[in-house]
């Protein structure tokens, strides 16, 4: 029996060291930009580097917020209502044609939804131009509309909420039907309450891939009033780079203020929503 505990002993000790180790690896870099935000930019381009401040200040910081021509308030803003918009417009979408896929029968279903997974497989570079001319006919470019709808019917999207879709019990659905329950009664009132877990994890996903999108906003945007947070960073590591790195730096750290935010608030539900997926399909 104690050669039991000691060897569950040992092999929790050794993962636990394992994953300390880790951490360290993918903190470091983080706590050091942290550090070097509140440095000034002489101390910041000393040799050797430090790694923390002799004095700090927080005039990196302050530069960055009232700028004219950095706005990292308005960027942020925009950031986040773009980002909440997508999110909407994907779980508007998705969630019904997820149901469609999962519930009912057709002809051509099973066919249908693997030609839908198999445009996972297409660069996002082939349908760039399409896409750009479209928002041009629509008179959409340099608007958020530009940067919520495109991409909105998400196949990811689809595809996962269709596995967790395939793992409630048809018995509940049946429950429904006797008491008069359409296919949109069972998916609204079955359905979804039962799928918060999954649709939340989606949302977080889709939420922090729109939030630190940069290809598609710099294309679409050229105003100051709509650019997003990335596009402005780009900006600010292009216009200041070597010159004043904390000034970047303080950019970058307070682009990731939001997003821990985010995953502190709803990382069980993240992990409750990826383990009872069923990524592996039925």
């Amino acid at each position: 029996m104690n050669f039991i505990r000691r060897s569950s002993f040992y092999k929790h000790f050794g993962v636990y060291v394992f994953l300390i180790v880790l951490s360290a690896f993918v903190l470091f870099p983080m706590l050091i930009a942290l550090s070097q935000s509140f440095m000034t930019n002489q101390e910041v381009n000393r040799w050797p580097p430090k790694i923390v401040p002799t004095e700090p200040t927080l005039d990196s910081y302050d530069t960055v917020l009232t700028q004219q021509d950095l706005r990292l308030d308005l960027w942020l803003r925009n950031s986040l209502f773009a980002a909440t918009g997508y999110t909407v417009a994907v779980m508007v979408l998705c969630a019904p044609a997820a149901y469609a896929f999962a519930r009912l029968r057709f002809p051509g279903n099973r066919i249908l939804f693997a030609l839908l997974l198999a445009t996972i497989m297409v660069p996002g570079q082939v349908t760039l131009i399409p896409n750009f001319l479209l928002m041009r006919d629509l008179d959409w470019l340099d608007t958020f509309n530009a940067l919520i709808f495109p991409g909105a019917a998400n196949v990811f999207g689809v595809f996962l909420l269709r596995q967790f879709f395939m793992q409630i019990p048809k018995e509940l659905e049946e429950a429904a039907v006797l008491d008069g329950a359409s296919y949109f009664g069972r998916f609204r009132h079955v359905i979804l309450p039962l799928s918060a877990n999954a649709l939340t994890a989606l949302g977080i996903f889709v939420f922090l891939f729109h939030y630190n999108d940069l290809f598609w906003p710099i294309i679409v945007t050229s105003s100051l009033e709509t650019r997003t947070l990335p596009v402005g960073l780009s900006i600010l590591n292009q216009s200041y780079a070597g010159q004043y790195r904390p000034m970047i730096l303080a950019g970058a750290t307070l682009s990731t203020i939001p997003i821990l935010i985010v995953y502190i608030i709803f990382q069980r539900r993240i992990i409750k929503g990826v383990t009872m997926t069923g990524m592996a399909g039925r």
